[in-house]
């Protein structure tokens, strides 16, 4: 089966442009032009989001040098104990929702401190996996296109957030405790 699949991924990119190509001669569409248009409004939207993506690096480094995420893991301790939260996962639940690389990045740290078969690390996997970069989505996405008022949809994206990390206590604490 791995090997069907590794033979597949290998073939299904070139499958998938050759399906493209063939639907534009098939409507006559010239695809290489509307390719080039594409790639520029491409790139004119990166240009826009830069200072979003610029605004949420910079929080997230803010909150890791004033040690603020220190605090809380100090502050939410004995919640944390009580529902047998390894500690260390704290800077996961608040990094998560501000930049997947940060995140990634205190994963490694995770894995690093406490091995790679530490309930701590499976938790961490768990939580990234199971939440979004909500404030990173909202910004860039919303600011590629123009719309500043997004505090509905940044609701919504926080109360997920909050779902899927109580889900990804609650499915490790079944499975790896």
């Amino acid at each position: 089966m791995i090997n069907f699949l590794n033979s597949l991924s290998v073939y299904i990119l070139p499958f998938i442009i050759a399906i493209i190509l063939i639907h534009a001669l098939y409507k006559k569409t010239p695809a290489y032009e509307e390719f080039t248009i594409g790639a520029k409004e491409g790139f004119n939207i990166a240009i826009k989001i830069i200072p979003y993506l610029i605004a949420i690096m910079v929080c997230t480094a803010v909150l890791r040098a004033s040690g603020a995420i220190e605090m809380a893991q100090n502050l939410l301790s004995p919640i944390l104990n009580f529902f047998k939260i390894p500690i260390e996962t704290t800077i996961i639940m608040l990094t998560r929702s501000l930049s997947g690389s940060a995140t990634l990045g205190v994963l490694a740290d995770i894995i690093n401190q406490t091995g790679v078969n530490s309930y701590a690390t499976k938790l961490a996997a768990v939580i990234t996996g199971s939440s979004e970069t909500t404030f990173y989505v909202a910004s860039v996405y919303f600011g590629a296109i123009g719309i500043k008022k997004f505090r509905h949809a940044l609701l919504a994206g926080i109360l997920a957030d909050i779902v899927g990390l109580i889900a990804a206590v609650w499915v490790c604490s079944v499975f790896f405790l």
